[in-house]
C-alpha cells in the first residue's frame, strides 16, 4: 500500500513538459477572450458610432436616465432639452443610447 502511495506522490511533483502546465491558461484566457473581451469591445464599438452619428433632434438617454432632445451639438458635449424650458449639457459619454421609438 505504502508503495503506490510513494508512485502517485512522485508522478506528481515530477516535472513535466512547461508545455502542459501553460496551456491550461491558455485555454481559460482563449475561452475568456471571445466570451467577455470580443463582445465587449464590440458593443463599446457600436455605442461610439452611435454617439458620433447623433444630431440635432435626436432623441438619447443618458446614464442617469434622463431623456432629451438634442438642441445642440458641441465639440465634447450635446446641449439637450428635456422639459420645455429645461435646457442641459451632458458630456458625450453620458449618452447610452437613442430613445426608442414606439409604435402605434
Amino acid at each position: 500500500m505504502n508503495t503506490h502511495l510513494f508512485l502517485f506522490q512522485e508522478a506528481a511533483t515530477s516535472g513535466g513538459s512547461i508545455l502542459w502546465t501553460i496551456l491550461p491558461f491558455a485555454f481559460i484566457f482563449g475561452i475568456f477572450y471571445f466570451l467577455v473581451i470580443l463582445p465587449q469591445k464590440k458593443q463599446k464599438q457600436q455605442l461610439q458610432e452611435m454617439i458620433a452619428s447623433l444630431k440635432i433632434n435626436d432623441e438619447v438617454v443618458t446614464n442617469g436616465g434622463i431623456i432629451g432632445k438634442i438642441k445642440e451639438v458641441k465639440d465634447t458635449s450635446y446641449i439637450i432639452q428635456s422639459a420645455e424650458k429645461s435646457f442641459l449639457e451632458i458630456g458625450k459619454s453620458a449618452v447610452v443610447g437613442k430613445k426608442p421609438e414606439i409604435g402605434v
